[in-house]
């Protein structure tokens, strides 16, 4: 039902896609208190300063990242490791970032019940990423940004994306970032909102 009034209906077409988000228990990677609402049609906050993209956000970000299966993705933000676990599905290996030591062991723990042995959890500060796996062919964030750290982008490899939800005003904009020349050119993909995430909020600028 996600995937045939959520997914479908927002113009993801890709197969690979659709498969990934109809084999991989969704509710499997949220609290056991909220697993009843693991498909609302919604942001799901997971606790500790994390969300669960709304399906149709996540679906349409992987879209647009014209994921393929030699990639290795890079996941920023992935809470107890669903959005992980359908990049692995998409890629050839995937390495997640967590700030807190806790759920990165669990979201691991979840994500090798499930069989999924091509990804990787770090406990770590989230704008840091994990430049020690990288480059990589692909970068995604699990939640808004102001600004993108450029140690970050740095992680990207020459010719690979970068996707996130770049909060603006009241209204969230999904941009697809290209690593050409070493510069990362961004383009508009499509709206949707999502908190920003700590350690992505631009500098407040003081005046006198």
């Amino acid at each position: 039902m996600m995937v045939d009034t959520q997914v479908r209906p927002s113009d993801v077409t890709r197969f690979p896609i659709i498969d990934a988000m109809l084999s991989i228990p969704r509710e499997d990677f949220v609290p056991d208190a909220l697993r009843e609402a693991a498909y609302v049609g919604e942001n799901l906050d997971i606790g500790k300063g994390r969300i669960l993209l709304e399906p149709r956000t996540l679906a349409k970000m992987l879209e647009l990242a014209d994921v393929q299966p030699s990639f290795v993705a890079l996941d920023i933000g992935c809470g107890l490791g669903y959005s992980t676990a359908i990049l692995a599905s998409l890629c050839d290996f995937v390495v997640a970032v967590e700030d807190d030591e806790e759920r990165a062991e669990e979201a691991q723990s979840l994500l090798s019940g499930h069989g999924i042995d091509n990804a990787a959890v770090m406990a770590g500060p989230l704008i840091a990423g994990s430049a020690k796996s990288g480059p990589y062919d692909l970068i995604m964030i699990q939640g808004a940004v102001e600004i993108v750290p450029d140690d970050l982008l740095a992680q990207l490899r020459e010719g690979g994306r970068i996707v996130c939800v770049f909060a603006e005003a009241a209204l969230g904009v999904v941009r697809v970032g290209h690593k050409i020349d070493g510069t990362v050119n961004w383009r508009f993909g499509f709206n949707a909102g999502a908190p920003v995430l700590a350690g992505f909020s631009r500098p407040v600028a003081f005046a006198l």
